[in-house]
């Protein structure tokens, strides 16, 4: 009997820990209205304080509630970029890992480790979209997936993954995308890759990317890792859960960096046809698809810059782009 007890309590434990909390999927009721917004970046790669580095962070303030968005690509960036800036998150307890690449989530585990120490809570709950455990296995056999390879650290530490299948309210007026439906065929991913998903080894094309939307009192806020799922899918998936809702800004890499010239003007386009207002081009968007949407849709260096560690954008002033970025 007793050792009948112990392979249910092993069971129970294997099922509770092996796997991620599922988040049933929401659909905006009556969407509140952020009226305080700013929003901060943490890891890009130009800067002129803080480190700079080929990855993503940013932090979300938004009417008193704190979210971050990745976590960078070196284990230490975005915990020395917040000792430069002087910026203490030890409060925020919610992250969005946007996908699997290390450029996103190198962070996750030094930062979970240094803030605990402060806050218990700190960083203890991440928001991923489903997929994001699939294995990637290379050519040489080895796991490429760098969330599978932390998960059982971050658990350690006390830290919980929640896993989304489709649109949450993260805070009032903050939602998470999960998966983006691809409307559009927007190819934002290098096609090398596998995945080892439930109708077997194929194309990994990141179907776990998800990005956070911010319904505003003056539109949407839009903030991509690197928007592998396309920016205009995104755009596209953002508008119809807010109806008649202006994209008002994008913030974030949007992969375009090596798009052709065809493809950065389709995007642009469609950037006036959503509103867009304010534009920061961070991380995978590439210096010259900045300069060439900013140009193609007549904006100016206050709103349409590259994203810049230290850049902040605030609802109701616009763009803080630091002194490079200008």
């Amino acid at each position: 009997m007793l050792s009948r007890v112990l392979l249910l309590v092993t069971l129970l434990f294997t099922v509770l820990f092996s796997a991620p909390v599922v988040a049933q999927a929401q659909q905006p009721a009556t969407p509140v209205s952020v009226q305080k917004l700013k929003i901060t970046i943490l890891s890009t790669m130009l800067a002129d304080q803080g480190i700079g580095e080929w990855g993503f962070a940013a932090l979300v303030e938004a009417d008193g509630h704190r979210l971050l968005v990745d976590t960078g690509g070196r284990p230490d960036t975005v915990l020395t970029n917040l000792h430069d800036l002087g910026i203490d998150i030890s409060d925020v307890k919610e992250v969005v890992l946007t996908h699997n690449h290390g450029d996103h989530t190198r962070g996750l585990l030094t930062l979970r480790q240094e803030l605990m120490k402060k806050n218990p809570e700190a960083l203890s709950v991440a928001h991923v979209g489903k997929g994001i455990m699939y294995s990637r296995p290379g050519a040489d056999g080895k796991e490429r997936n760098y969330v599978i390879g932390m998960r059982k650290q971050y658990e350690a530490m006390g830290g919980k993954f929640v896993e989304h299948d489709g649109g949450a309210e993260l805070f009032p007026g903050v939602w998470l995308t999960g998966p983006v439906p691809r409307k559009y065929p927007e190819k934002n991913w290098s096609g090398l890759g596998k995945m080892q998903s439930p109708q077997g080894l194929v194309e990994d094309n990141i179907p776990e990317d998800q990005s956070v939307v911010i319904n505003t009192n003056k539109g949407l806020v839009v903030i991509t890792g690197c928007g592998h799922a396309g920016i205009v899918n995104t755009l596209t998936f953002a508008e119809a859960q807010f109806p008649k809702t202006p994209v008002y800004a994008v913030i974030g890499g949007i992969h375009l960096f090596s798009a052709p010239d065809e493809t950065v003007n389709w995007t642009a386009d469609k950037f006036k046809d959503f509103g867009v207002q304010y534009f920061v081009g961070a991380h995978c968007t590439g210096i010259n698809t900045v300069y060439a949407i900013r140009d193609r849709l007549k904006m100016s260096r206050k709103s349409a810059v590259v994203g810049a560690v230290g850049a902040t954008f605030v609802l109701g002033e616009g763009i803080h782009p630091g002194e490079l970025a200008q």
